[in-house]
């Protein structure tokens, strides 16, 4: 039997292999504790979920949804992001809703980018940018995010020749994995060498309300210029802590929007219509959980970094999303750091270089885990080292 040759060049996904080896671990009576996957663990707020059981209850409901999402989802869509970055939508053209931004951001290589061409990648990023770009054929150029640069890209720094083949460039801000912010000058630079590059923007922005210390993160859109050039996926799975619901968004440029659209059409359905009006309320209702989220893991981001501090790992302050990005001891690797702690110690944490190549040399370590499992998770790291 012959397989395609994508799937040979296709990793085993991050998250699998994690979710894997803590089954495997478990399965021998280990005690694991991850801190792995950014998977929130406290609950939906109670009024999303009831919205979700009245509209399931609703045999209208039953039926296929829209390729192209609720109307009224749509516009909810356009009136948080008017509100929360001052940013006009026109929700029949410039917002599609998704089964998740990961389907989306896999799919747009199929939408705007040809067999063999050549698509900008932040390195490290979420592993999605990468995969989706094997499957479409696509040829990826790795962009270091190096930590001299506050993990930013330097865009002078890429090879004229590689600027002028490249289509789309994909990176995301508050950022995944490193913690990294970028500020109102990155953003206008870089809508700037895009119009100028004539090279599409897609931003990933699922962190902005994950901040800290009083840092408010933007939408690249909010930026003169930005839907000329790029697009924008969202989500309400960290927000409001609805990783499971798989309910999210592209929005933007009208042109990416349509594209992406077809894409969606023909490969997949639409959301489960109960799970929109359950997004709307959560767009629309008290926004108290996300005070209080960012309280949660401001306070286990300051639990993390006291330890790291205590043992010398170090790492940079984040201001926002749920994760902490530290360097290896001297004398590991991601990967063999990772392990040894898996083993010694029953902790999973990320392998940096799982992001990519320029994730070597650092592990990812998340916020999403009830404190006391916390502080018996980093007692058990220090006692290692």
């Amino acid at each position: 039997m012959k397989l395609a040759r994508r799937i040979d060049n296709l990793p085993p996904y991050v998250f699998a292999e994690i979710d894997k080896r803590v089954a495997e671990k478990r399965a021998q009576g280990i005690d694991v504790i991850s801190l792995g996957i950014g998977d929130p663990v406290e609950p939906t707020p109670k009024n999303i979920i009831d919205k979700l059981c009245e509209e399931a209850n609703n045999p209208a409901n039953h039926r296929y949804p829209s390729y192209f999402g609720l109307s009224a989802f749509r516009r909810s869509i356009a009136d948080w992001y008017k509100k929360r970055f001052n940013v006009d939508l026109d929700p029949n053209t410039e917002v599609l809703p998704l089964i998740g931004s990961k389907e989306g951001i896999a799919h747009i290589n199929l939408a705007v980018l040809d067999p063999g061409d050549t698509t900008l990648i932040a390195d490290p990023g979420y592993p999605v940018y990468n995969t989706g770009t094997i499957l479409a054929g696509v040829s990826p150029v790795h962009v270091p995010l190096l930590e001299e640069n506050g993990f930013l890209p330097d865009l002078s720094a890429i090879d004229s020749k590689t600027v002028k083949d490249a289509k789309m460039i994909m990176l995301n801000y508050p950022n995944n994995p490193t913690s990294a912010t970028a500020d109102d000058a990155f953003f206008k630079d870089l809508i700037d060498w895009a119009q100028k590059n004539q090279v599409i923007i897609a931003h990933d922005n699922p962190y902005s309300e994950i901040t800290f210390d009083g840092y408010v993160a933007p939408s690249f859109l909010q930026f003169p210029g930005a839907k000329e050039v790029g697009v924008e996926f969202h989500s309400l799975s960290k927000t409001y802590n609805m990783t499971g619901w798989r309910i999210g968004w592209a929005c933007g440029n009208t042109r990416v929007i349509e594209a992406l659209g077809r894409v969606k059409t023909n490969i997949d359905s639409g959301i489960f219509n109960a799970i929109q009006y359950a997004g709307i309320e959560a767009l629309e209702g008290p926004q108290d959980i996300i005070d209080e989220m960012c309280g949660i893991y401001q306070r286990r981001r300051d639990l993390i970094m006291e330890a790291l501090n205590k043992i010398g790992l170090k790492t940079r302050k984040s201001l926002a999303t749920i994760y902490v990005w530290a360097k290896v001891p001297d004398g590991y690797t991601s990967a063999s750091f990772a392990t040894y702690v898996l083993d010694k110690a029953g902790v999973i944490v990320s392998p940096g270089n799982a992001y990519g190549p320029s994730g070597e040399g650092y592990i990812r370590i998340c916020l999403s885990v009830k404190d006391d499992r916390l502080v018996e998770a980093l007692d058990r790291i220090e006692s290692l080292i």
